[in-house]
């Protein structure tokens, strides 16, 4: 088992990825944490049919009495209505401040649990407990939490660090190849931003063994990040790269398109900006491009966005600052820049280059 520790400023929280944790909830929950024993496990039901078992029977072996709150699946649930199911199932079963909740599926159940845990009864203890890769390696990270509102993507949300985040890497193994595909977006996100090695672990590597070498290195480039900027004052937007671009053309998709998908196409967009405005070399944006598509990765624009539109959709972005726009572009492997007085025009004409 490897363990990433996590500083924020009200403490610090564990990173635990090893192979079997699922059936060791219980034990390492009980080490890290007490609370009281009746806690609540959210999940979805595909995610529930394939990991609810082993995680509540580790919890009832450690002396917790879990309770199943299963949820939709699919970022098109990921409102306030949702949540209020979530809060009738939480005073039903009982929970006071100190009874934990845990989170036990990707980046929509973790953003939904997290959100739930940081207002209800003003705030009890988490636990995210990621079965994608995707949220492995970003969502679960960092204790930023939101739903969605009809006008934009995670417009409502707060900061919660959890308790913990166990990674149990055998959970990928039964996730679809679509999901698992989108899920490599974040990590080659994580090495443009901050791991010249990962990238080129990427590019000539095994990119199936992700026990091995660059799952906790994907991690721990977001780690450092936010361990220096945890409330997303500076830094911790470097992060964002992509999403700009990527979080628009979810939108515009009703968010029928996978977050990874959208982030994907995202990282073409803004290694093409970049190059546009000499920001960085042209080679670089074609090697993003080039690793993405041999992942698998889509690296075009659904014809059926148009440029304008994806530029609207931006407009409701929580990154900017007043009416300004704000990009996360690259210079060079490992060294992003935040970039605020980007045009329409660039914008519109990054967008025609990519669309399919």
């Amino acid at each position: 088992m490897q363990k990433i520790s996590v500083p924020t400023p009200e403490g610090t929280y564990p990173i635990l990825v090893g192979g079997g944790l699922l059936a060791q909830v219980g034990t390492l929950v009980t080490t890290l944490c007490s609370g009281a024993k009746v806690c609540a496990l959210i999940t979805n039901p595909r995610v529930g049919g394939l990991h609810t078992a082993p995680v509540a029977e580790s919890l009832r072996a450690a002396g917790f009495e879990p309770r199943v709150i299963e949820i939709p699946e699919g970022e098109t649930f990921k409102t306030l209505d949702t949540v209020r199911t979530i809060y009738d199932q939480l005073i039903d079963a009982q929970l006071d401040r100190r009874s934990i909740i845990f989170a036990l599926g990707g980046g929509v159940v973790g953003d939904m649990a997290g959100f739930a845990a940081a207002t209800f009864l003003r705030g009890v203890p988490f636990v995210q407990v990621p079965t994608t890769l995707l949220a492995m390696v970003d969502a679960s990270i960092g204790g930023k939490v939101a739903v969605d509102h009809p006008r934009g993507k995670n417009l409502i949300g707060a900061f919660k660090p959890p308790r913990a985040v166990i990674v149990d890497p055998e959970t990928l193994t039964t996730l679809p190849e679509p999901e698992l595909r989108a899920g490599m977006a974040e990590v080659v996100k994580h090495a443009v931003i901050g791991d010249v090695e990962l990238f080129d672990l990427l590019e000539h590597g095994d990119r199936r063994s992700v026990i091995g070498d660059w799952l906790a290195r994907a991690i721990q480039v977001k780690v450092d990040i936010v361990a220096r900027d945890p409330y997303e004052r500076g830094e911790r937007a470097k992060l964002n790269l992509g999403h700009t671009f990527g979080h628009a053309l979810e939108k515009l998709s009703n968010y029928e398109m996978r977050h990874g998908d959208a982030v994907a196409i995202g990282l073409v967009g803004a290694a093409r900006l970049a190059a546009r405005r000499n920001v960085c070399d042209a080679a670089l944006a074609t090697r993003i491009e080039n690793l993405l598509r041999t992942i698998g990765q889509p690296t075009r624009v659904p014809r059926e966005m148009s440029a304008d539109a994806i530029f609207r959709a931006m407009q409701t972005d929580k990154k900017r600052v007043g009416a300004q726009l704000r990009f996360i572009l690259p210079r060079a492997l490992g060294d992003v820049v935040i970039v605020g007085d980007v045009t329409r025009e660039e914008v519109v004409s990054a967008v025609e280059g990519l669309l399919g």
